[in-house]
Formats: C-alpha cells, structure tokens, sequence
C-alpha cells in the first residue's frame, strides 16, 4: 500500500472524515517510529467507498527478543455508509490480509461508529442498532474489544449549525456568567503562532501536573503542533491577562469538523475563568471557517461523579456541547499467543512509561527547562 496523492481531498468527501486520518497526522508519527500506508475501496460507480491511512510500527516486548510489528488505523477506516454489509465486510476482510502481508501480529481500528447519543439513562439519550450489528459481526470474526484505548471511546460535539445568539442561549446559565466574567475582568484571547508553543508547552505540563494526567515529551507536541500549523490546519489560542499568557488551547479543523485536542492553563488568574472565553472565541472560528461540527475531544467512560473526566464533561456540557458514545478501538490478534504476551504486559509497560512521563514533566517544571 503506497501512499495516494491528495490524499486529504480524497478522504475530506467521506461522513466522519477525521483529523488523524490525514497525511499531516502520519507525518507527525514518523519522527516516532511510525510508518503509513493508506488503501482505498472503490464503490460500484467507480467513486471512493471507502479509505485508511494504517500506521505501522515495530514493538519490542519483555521475553520476546524480536522485533513484532503492529498496526493501527486511527479514527479508521472510514466508510461512505457502515449500512452497507458487503461494503464493511470486504474492508475489513481486506485489512486482516493486509495485517497478515506486512507481518503484523495485531490490527487495531478505532472507527467513529456511533452507539448512541446522550447520556445513558437520560431523557434525551438513545442508541443506534447498526452499532450492535456492527461489533457482532466484529466479534464473529475475532475482533476483541481493546484493552488499549488509545482515543477515548465517547466525546462531546457542539452543533455549529446555529446562530451564535443560539450557542450562547445553548450554554448553562453559569458558563454565560464565566464567559462575561472573563470578559469583564480584561481577559484578551489572541491567536497565537510557532513562536508560542514553547509557553504552550509549558503550561500543558503544568496542566497535566496539576490535574494529575501525563503527557509526552515537547518534542511531540511540536512535531504535531508544527505540521498542521504548516498546513493552515491549526490556530493555537492564547488568553492573556494584562499581556501575559494564562490558558490556551489548539484548535484543529479539517473538512467540516474542529477538534479540541490540547487545552492548557497556568495556576494564575484562574479566577478570571479564561477556559471559558477561549472556548467561545474557538467556536466562533469554527463557525467563520465553515465548520458544521466542534468537536470537544472525550468523555468519560462511566458517566458518574467518580470518573476522573467527570469535572472536564460538566464543563464542555456548560458549554451546550452533546455526548456521542461511539463503539471504541477492536484489535485482531493474527498471532494470538504474542497477542496475548502483549496484552500482559501492557499494563506494566503504560505503568512504566506513565512514572517516567510524570517525573520527566515535573523535572522540566522545576528547572525551568523547555523541554
């Protein structure tokens, strides 16, 4: 599988076309071990049915003294119409023998396959039958729910579709008094360039310190960061109080759709509620540049208080945004007894990487370091 040309515009004209499907995404993982083949399918008219970028990579596990390579197809494979049977089962089909052709011993696809909307339990919530249909048929031929969820499995998406009187009606009462507040209080939101993302960074580690996730290295935020830039496909946010950086946020579009991937804020001036600007000001840019859909980027995984997303899921619900649950990562071993070698120890191996991740970050923050 070779690489297509205009890849991006081919794949642009499919429902749920997402940001890490496109070249820019596979350029940024090669510095990281990551290759990228893409294959499409042709519909019965001659036009694209159906198209996956697949990274690969090799992975060395504890026992194993080879080099294992898998696969990953991210936000992938899209498909004009996941109703057509036949159209699902060929490429899937076709991603198993690919697997098998580059040696891997495990595929993994992350498809934006809805099961449902709302949340569970709730008034306005339903389901979507093709998803069962969908992961029995996955099931049937040996997919296995992942243990590694990459993305997370649900997210929080505003409708763009409206006025901005009614995005501002949408929101809770409270976030429209933050957002005036911040405004009130000389908040200023600019859009910021490459010359910011090394203060970006670093308020992204003081994030993750304080809220207690880990990130990675700065050296892959600003390869990420650096290639949609380059490509007009990302506007990092910055908040400012009285000239001085306090919150940002990086705000991806591709197609119809923008995505929240990166927020970030510093300890200082939080009272001032920047989040809440920054917010609205990325929604107006969504809107300005066509977009139909803002997409938050995660929700938690069990909807209760005791979810470690559930402060962040109340703030992006204040802000008028919807849940979509979708069906999560699949992988299908091709090599099940390595599979299963893996399986054990990733645990150990993410435990491993997150102790490291965590004294890294607060390491750079004490010295002073970029990075």
């Amino acid at each position: 599988m070779n690489a297509e040309p205009n890849w991006n515009q081919r794949i642009a004209g499919l429902p749920q076309a997402h940001l890490l499907q496109t070249a820019e995404w596979a350029r940024a993982k090669q510095p990281f071990g990551w290759s990228a083949h893409t294959h499409t399918w042709p519909g019965a008219g001659g036009e694209m049915a159906a198209a996956a970028q697949i990274l690969q990579r090799s992975v060395r596990l504890p026992l194993i003294g080879k080099e294992l390579s898998m696969l990953y197809v991210p936000k992938g494979p899209l498909l004009r119409d996941w109703g057509d049977a036949a159209l699902r089962r060929r490429v899937l089909a076709d991603l198993r023998q690919k697997a098998s052709e580059l040696g891997a011993f495990f595929i993994k696809i992350d498809p934006d396959i809805e099961l449902g909307r709302g949340v569970p339990g709730e008034a306005d919530a339903f389901e979507k039958p093709l998803a069962q249909e969908i992961i029995a048929e996955l099931k049937a031929e040996g997919w296995r729910y992942s243990n590694e969820q990459v993305q997370m499995p649900n997210t929080m998406v505003i409708d763009l579709g409206k006025s901005e009187d009614e995005l501002l009606a949408a929101m809770k009462q409270k976030t429209r008094y933050n957002l005036r507040l911040s405004e009130r209080k000389g908040v200023r939101v600019r859009r910021g360039g490459p010359d910011d993302f090394g203060v970006m960074y670093r308020m992204y580690a003081e994030t993750s310190v304080r809220d207690g996730f880990v990130i990675r290295s700065e050296e892959y935020y600003r390869a990420v960061w650096d290639e949609f830039h380059a490509a007009g496909m990302l506007t990092p946010l910055l908040a400012e109080v009285d000239g001085q950086p306090v919150a940002g946020l990086m705000l991806f579009i591709f197609g119809q759709t923008s995505w929240y991937l990166y927020g970030m804020s510093r300890n200082m001036a939080r009272e001032w509620m920047p989040n809440y600007l920054l917010q609205w000001e990325a929604i107006k840019l969504s809107k300005a540049a066509g977009c139909e859909v803002y997409d938050l980027w995660g929700a938690p995984d069990e909807f209760n208080e005791h979810d470690s997303m559930w402060g962040v899921f109340r703030f992006k619900q204040g802000l008028g945004a919807r849940t979509v649950r979708h069906i999560g990562a699949w992988d299908l071993p091709l090599q099940p007894l390595t599979y299963s070698l893996y399986t054990q120890a990733l645990p150990r191996l993410i435990a491993l990487m997150q102790w490291r991740g965590r004294g890294q970050t607060r390491r750079q923050l004490l010295s002073g370091e970029p990075g």
